[in-house]
């Protein structure tokens, strides 16, 4: 059972969420700060527990406000930091015993045409760790619920294997503590910890590829828990055969046991999906209907399926009207604008990566190379910011895309979101280059001076 929040943690936050209460719409901290909840104090930190679907847009839209309400009524703390409902903080049990923080269980996880298989593979290594599949290979496009799996596996022999180690790491994290191990007290403790685990999942190993001196060790580390009948689970957003940038050997032991797709959900499942969510974040679910029509205008997967309930629920919300069939429709499909640019659905990441250059005089070296003058840095930053804006790229694909871990991209969103603010040179560059996105072949555009 988790210990109970401190009184003073509590009362703290009461305090604050009151300052929020008072100083924002009603319909805004109802549908965005309301749900936030108080875990855990360390040092000049307050730490939040944040449903998922709030989260992402708390962070980027509110992340000052929060400081600063918490600064008014507490001078020694000055940092809010939201974690996943459930997620351990400071002083909870160590992070080789857990799966992902805030990773879902197989009860919770909905199935479709489109991963029974993944999620039944995934249910028969958790039943019989190193003895079904080894290793067990999901792979699909993000947002299907390879992350949710590893996390439902690892819950499930933990609860019923509590003698088990069970190491959940992702390859970003394995490569970032391997090199730390090589540059500090050496790699003994780090080859200990991952190869004497009764169960090893790692997410995103796509993120090894090119990363010649890591993939040495996961090589090795990979044959000594094999050998030692020890439980493997990988993801990936492709199949072994196509990471053609990791060494052959690997791609080839990824083969050895069990290959499982996940596949985009289908209309049913993206309506189940969408019920569990609003039912978790709504006061009042949406009626089926509107849950269907969502569905039925939001294919991909379950982020963005998330995002557009959240679209509809805010709009919903901040306007004062009924959520209604048509109401999904205009927020969701919106009536095209005199001065949306024509071909704007037709746009790439390319000419997103042109159009920065042309605007920050960068070359395409200087934008996706290593360079880390204040003028590539500032045009990167622009360019993934715009990326993700007008494309809808995900943290991975934005990664892939510019050959940056996914901190880095994360950090460059909020560097540009922090410096939106009127005049500055950031929002008079991002304005420069949405207009030549607009006109590309308009020659009145110019460089800024």
């Amino acid at each position: 059972m988790r210990d109970p929040v401190p009184e003073d943690v509590t009362a703290l936050w009461e305090r604050v969420r009151g300052d929020l209460r008072a100083s924002l719409p009603a319909s805004t901290f109802k549908l965005w700060l309301e749900p936030l909840r108080a875990v855990s104090a360390q040092g000049h930190t307050l730490y939040l527990a944040a449903p998922d679907t709030v989260r992402a847009w708390v962070e980027r839209r509110y992340e000052r406000t929060l400081n600063e309400a918490l600064h008014r009524h507490a001078g020694d703390q000055t940092e809010i930091v939201l974690v996943a409902p459930g997620a351990a903080v400071a002083g909870a049990e160590p992070a080789r015993s857990r799966g992902p923080a805030g990773a879902g269980s197989f009860d919770d996880f909905v199935i479709g045409s489109g991963n029974r298989f993944a999620h039944a593979a995934a249910l028969a290594v958790a039943e019989m760790p190193g003895e079904a599949y080894n290793p067990l290979f999901l792979h699909g496009a993000p947002g299907l619920g390879k992350t949710h799996l590893l996390g439902a596996i690892a819950g499930y022999i933990r609860d019923r294997h509590p003698e088990h180690v069970i190491v959940y790491t992702t390859a970003e994290q394995f490569t970032s503590d391997f090199v730390a191990s090589v540059r500090g007290p050496g790699t003994e403790g780090f080859k200990q910890r991952h190869r004497e685990a009764d169960v090893l999942l790692v997410d995103d190993v796509q993120f090894l590829e090119e990363k010649r001196q890591t993939e040495e060790e996961f090589f090795h580390t990979f044959n000594a828990l094999h050998e030692a009948g020890s439980q493997i689970v990988l993801s990936s957003d492709r199949p072994p055969s196509e990471l053609s940038r990791i060494a052959e050997r690997l791609r080839d032991r990824f083969e050895w046991g069990l290959c499982a797709p996940l596949g985009p959900p289908d209309l049913r499942t993206r309506t189940v999906l969408l019920l569990r969510l609003a039912r978790r974040n709504a006061p009042e679910p949406p009626a089926t209907e509107v849950l269907q029509e969502i569905a039925a205008r939001v294919p991909a997967n379950v982020r963005k399926l998330e995002g557009a309930l959240n679209r509809v629920l805010a709009f919903a919300s901040m306007m004062d009207l009924p959520l209604t069939r048509d109401l999904v429709r205009d927020v969701l499909e919106p009536a095209p604008s005199p001065v949306e640019p024509t071909g704007a659905s037709d746009l790439t990441l390319a000419q997103i990566q042109e159009a920065v250059c042309a605007v920050l005089h960068l070359s395409p070296d200087d934008l996706l190379g290593r360079k880390r003058t204040a003028a590539a840095v500032r045009g990167r930053q622009l360019a993934i910011h715009l990326a993700r804006e007008r494309l809808g790229l995900s943290l991975g694909e934005l990664a892939r895309a510019y050959d940056r871990d996914r901190a880095t991209i994360h950090y460059s969103l909020k560097a540009v979101d922090r410096d939106l603010v009127p005049d500055s040179d950031t929002s008079a560059a991002l304005e420069e280059v949405q207009r030549r996105l607009e006109a590309p072949g308009d020659p009145a555009l110019h460089h800024p001076s």
